[in-house]
């Protein structure tokens, strides 16, 4: 974690004090813009209305965090309150004015949003995405630094590498995480948005969509009985496969041999999905 973060990420568990130095003062809502590196897009306006009546019956009970750029204020911490407060009519909010570098600021609005698990599949792949670009930061360092596995940051962020289209679709709970890593497998890319269409017209779930990619993949005639039932067999394993590694994973099998083919997208990937093996 970045030098001076511990102070900071007092602000993110409502139980901590603030510490004894510092001051509670009260600034006013306009002198405040949000933060840049805020990665929610979407914020519930129900919540915030329920938090707006709170806040008018019982005042802010927890000071927002700034830090001061130039004749105004950036939230660090506390957006959801900021708003909160001006829909309430606020003119002013307590808050707690402090010194962050602009890489701390970016990882404590990220933090602050991940420790409530609220964010849409895509608002997190980006905030991965915005903290390993900005801190220079591997997947592994990354996961180490938020207690999540590599894989869970991996799968994530090759949401990124969809279609903005489907990534709005995913955004807005149209299409789940697991259909967007699913059609990431698709080897003819151009094809994800018709396929995509074809799932919302006729909601298919996951595992429909996996079969429906396989044979796409495939380009398989129509099979005898046998044939689909070796290959209804197969579709299951390769979808455990698909689970674990987070990538496609396609068996192949003629007779008694085949091979099993598991699709990478760059080093990361590669030595994500080696280490999976050697565990």
């Amino acid at each position: 974690m970045a030098k001076g973060l511990g102070k900071g990420l007092n602000a993110l568990f409502p139980g901590e004090s603030l510490s004894k130095a510092e001051t509670v003062e009260h600034i006013h809502v306009k002198s405040i813009k949000a933060n840049a590196y805020q990665p929610r897009k979407t914020f519930d306006e129900n919540a915030i209305e329920e938090l707006s009546a709170s806040i008018k019956e019982h005042g802010i009970l927890q000071p927002i965090i700034l830090r001061k750029i130039g004749m105004t204020y950036e939230i660090v911490v506390g957006e959801r309150r900021f708003r909160a407060a001006k829909m309430a009519g606020l003119q002013e909010v307590p808050a707690v004015v402090r010194v962050f570098t602009d890489e701390e600021s970016m990882e404590l609005a990220i933090l602050e949003n991940l420790q409530r698990e609220d964010l849409t599949p895509i608002e997190e792949a980006e905030a991965y995405h915005n903290l390993m670009e900005n801190l220079g930061l591997t997947q592994e360092q990354l996961a180490f630094r938020l207690g999540k596995s590599r894989p869970h940051i991996a799968n994530h962020v090759r949401l990124l590498s969809l279609p903005e289209k489907i990534r709005n679709y995913i955004s807005k709970g149209k299409l789940s995480m697991g259909h967007g890593r699913t059609l990431l497998s698709l080897r003819k890319k151009e094809q994800i948005p018709l396929v995509a269409e074809r799932v919302l017209k006729e909601g298919f779930n996951v595992r429909q969509l996996e079969r429906l990619i396989q044979r796409m993949n495939e380009d398989v005639p129509r099979e005898t009985k046998p044939e689909k039932k070796q290959e209804l067999f197969l579709a299951e394993h390769e979808s455990k496969l698909r689970d674990y590694f987070g990538t496609s994973v396609t068996i192949k099998k003629t007779k008694n041999k085949g091979k099993i083919e598991i699709d990478f997208f760059s080093e990361d990937d590669l030595e994500r999905i080696l280490e999976l093996l050697n565990e």
